[in-house]
């Protein structure tokens, strides 16, 4: 059932969106267009079919909850077709939205921003409405090549791009790593080397560990269909590109200096870090004088020149299925709005010194990176040391695509594989071919396997690497055995040994120590723990 009101919703978006024409007024937040086509007058005369009062639910990052009241209301007052949005905004982060919504769909929220890491799940789930025509040309138009890939699934797309910053880039205390030095990678693991400084740089993370092999020209594909199901793989880091990029890994992961974090580790001993705009505050301050920022360095192998590539991600803005399917294109008006060229900019906007009563920067901003095409050339982003740093690391970057939940563990493993070895060339093909391996074991994996629940966490000492078995009765799973855990342990409990389903949407902490097992309700998502008998 859910299936078909999708079927059909997109069906009446597509005609309704595809009804603008003429010359219209901006309800999009940067430019005429609010689907492709301008005013929208949903099949002409001096009535909207549009208009009226909509009552919706909002999720958005607590930081900007602030920001998209105003923002909403903006909309309310701009724009010609009689909406109006009577919007509860709720503060749910990108990295939670997805779990909440799958669930349940029927009390998750209208308009909900996300990870883009999060779609496949949210399409399988029947959370995410697939954009209608108009609504996708308008994505298509508006924003840049990463933040359309993001939203897309097969040749279609489910979501808004929102942002295009989910990369990471080179921060360093310039009275260690001169500015001349922050180019190539020996050099700045030299220098930390002499000042017995650190080099932060979470490359047990496979999010980091893979830009060393886009960087040699290697590449990871993840293939799905149209309903967001994984299909098959394309990847090669198990080549001679591949091993050039273990080469270069291995020239940091074996120097003492090396610290597996993404941090704000300056106050603490580092002279590099290697993260994205969420630190850039708190750096700045940390560093002083001595702040210093650039794209990511060049290491060497047999003399030839390897810039160190990245993954780019984006935050998406999805709209849930609606069973009213007016609702749902006024709701869509709203969506275009908050992704447009103004409201990205005002997102993009660097906080000024002091807060407003609520927490938040006084001028809304939080130096959030567009993915929008006009507002990414703008003063504002230009204005950014972080995000002009992360604009010049975007030339080695790769869309972040949809991604099989289980090659996260995967590929971090090729790190403290190589940290492992000697450096031999035999050695480190040996890492690369245990990776390879384990990314082909996925698709070999039975359907009693997809489906089981496994804790995973910090449990005997574990480091988020064992997957604990879990038998099930009904929808209620409980772990084989009773672990004894320390007050502050975490865990979460996840299906198919994958990350694409997990529970709880933050890390399940305990906070009495003591033995227990654990037991998940698969059903409502919900973690509890059972003392021992």
């Amino acid at each position: 059932m859910k299936k078909f009101l999708a079927i059909i919703l997109a069906l009446v978006m597509v005609f309704s969106l595809a009804a603008c024409g003429g010359n219209g007024d901006d309800t999009a937040g940067g430019g005429k267009d609010t689907a492709g086509g301008g005013k929208d007058t949903a099949g002409g005369g001096t009535g909207n079919e549009l208009a009226g009062t909509y009552d919706v639910t909002v999720w958005c990052p607590e930081a900007a909850v602030t920001l998209t009241k105003a923002q909403i209301d903006a909309f309310n007052s701009s724009n010609t077709m009689g909406i109006k949005i009577n919007a509860t905004v709720e503060p749910v982060s990108e990295a939670d939205a997805a779990s909440n919504m799958i669930t349940d769909v029927s009390a998750g929220a209208d308009l909900f921003f996300f990870a883009q890491d999060q779609l496949s799940r949210l399409i399988q789930a029947s959370g995410v409405s697939k954009l209608g025509a108009s609504a996708a040309q308008f994505a298509r138009d508006n924003n840049n090549a990463a933040g359309v890939l993001a939203a897309q699934s097969g040749n279609e797309l489910y979501a808004y791009p929102l942002t295009a910053d989910n990369g990471y880039f080179m921060y360093y205390d310039k009275s260690v790593v001169p500015d001349e030095d922050a180019d190539s990678f020996e050099k700045v693991i030299a220098d930390c080397e002499a000042a017995n400084k650190n080099f932060s740089y979470e490359l047990e993370n496979a999010w980091y560990t893979a830009g060393f092999f886009f960087g040699t020209g290697c590449h990871s594909d993840w293939i799905t269909d149209d309903d967001g199901n994984f299909i098959s793989i394309d990847d090669d880091f198990n080549s001679d590109k591949g091993l050039i990029a273990a080469k270069g890994l291995y020239k940091l992961v074996s120097s003492p200096i090396w610290v597996n974090s993404a941090t704000a580790d300056f106050a603490s001993g580092s002279a590099v870090v290697v993260t994205g705009t969420w630190n850039y505050a708190t750096i700045k301050e940390q560093l002083g004088d001595n702040f210093g920022v650039a794209d990511l360095p060049s290491f060497e192998v047999d003399g030839q020149s390897y810039h160190i590539g990245s993954y780019s991600g984006c935050k998406l803005l999805g709209v849930k299925p609606q069973e009213d399917a007016v609702k749902g294109a006024a709701i869509n008006q709203l969506a275009q709005y908050l992704t447009g060229k103004d409201c990205q900019l005002q997102r993009a906007a660097e906080p000024v010194e002091g807060k407003t009563p609520d927490g938040t920067a006084e001028n809304g901003g939080f130096g959030w990176g567009p993915s929008n095409k006009e507002a990414i050339q703008s003063d504002v982003v230009a204005s950014n040391p972080a995000l002009a740093a992360l604009g010049q690391q975007g030339d080695y970057a790769i869309p972040q695509p949809n991604i099989h939940g289980s090659w996260w563990d995967i590929c971090k493993v090729i790190t403290t594989d190589v940290k492992g070895t000697d450096g031999s060339d035999d050695a480190l093909k040996a890492a690369l071919q245990k990776y390879y391996d384990s990314i082909q074991a996925v698709f070999e994996m039975s359907d009693d396997v997809k489906n089981a629940f496994t804790v995973i966490g910090s449990i005997n000492g574990d480091t988020w690497s064992l997957d604990l078995p879990m038998t099930a009765d009904g929808d209620i799973w409980t772990s084989n055995e009773a672990y004894t855990m320390d007050a502050g342990t975490e865990f979460k409990c996840r299906q198919g040994k994958s990350w694409d389903v997990a529970y709880p949407a933050d890390n399940f902490v305990v906070e009495t120590a003591g033995t227990y097992k654990i037991q998940l309700n698969a059903a409502t998502g919900e973690v509890t723990l059972v003392p021992a008998e």
